[in-house]
């Protein structure tokens, strides 16, 4: 999926949903995906790329990649068509109607593939540790950094531009854990 640019760029032009997904999916075979995930993950066998609207589409899959062990990954890319310094977390995917973006909803893959057009620079999110840095960060970030929203016909959802190595510390910091009391239900910011 193509993610909005700027502040600036919302306030300008409606967002379509259905162009920006148009271009995400010209990007689908860029060149440097498979290398992007081979250097991740080495012993790759196949990257196949998920056509079809359906369950997977819906549930945030946009590739599957298949180990020569027979592990697959199933992973949602997105595309920055500029090499920002941040990371955009969709908080709202519907901001009136109070529908969870990508960062804090249930999602059938295992990674967000973040991906800059111009470099080819990837960063390769772990889902649940992600969603886990959003949980004890986002308000925080959303203080911090503000948000930026993208006017769809219909609906407006809303990002946190998150620089890119705070979120990549918040969800190291994610990945340690301790039995401490249990967190609470997860808080939408």
């Amino acid at each position: 999926m193509l993610l909005v640019e700027t502040a600036t760029d919302c306030a300008k032009r409606m967002h379509d949903f259905k162009n920006a997904l148009a271009l995400s999916n010209s990007y689908r075979d860029a060149g440097w995906w498979t290398p992007v995930y081979r250097r991740a993950f080495p012993t790759l066998a196949s990257a196949v790329p998920i056509h079809e609207d359906g369950w997977a589409q819906r549930g945030g899959i946009d590739r599957l990649l298949t180990l020569k062990s027979g592990k697959t990954f199933a992973v949602d890319e997105k595309i920055r068509t500029k090499d920002w310094p941040d990371i955009l977390l969709e908080q709202w995917s519907d901001e009136a109607r109070r529908i969870p973006g990508w960062v804090q909803k249930p999602l059938a893959c295992d990674f967000i593939a973040y991906a800059y057009a111009p470099s080819g620079v990837c960063y390769l999110l772990p889902v649940p540790a992600l969603q886990r840095a959003w949980r004890l960060n986002g308000r925080k970030w959303i203080k911090h950094y503000g948000v930026k929203r993208a006017h769809n016909p219909g609906y407006v959802s809303v990002s946190v531009p998150v620089p890119r190595g705070v979120l990549m510390l918040a969800i190291a910091e994610a990945l340690v854990l301790s039995p401490e009391p249990p967190e609470g239900p997860p808080a939408q910011c």
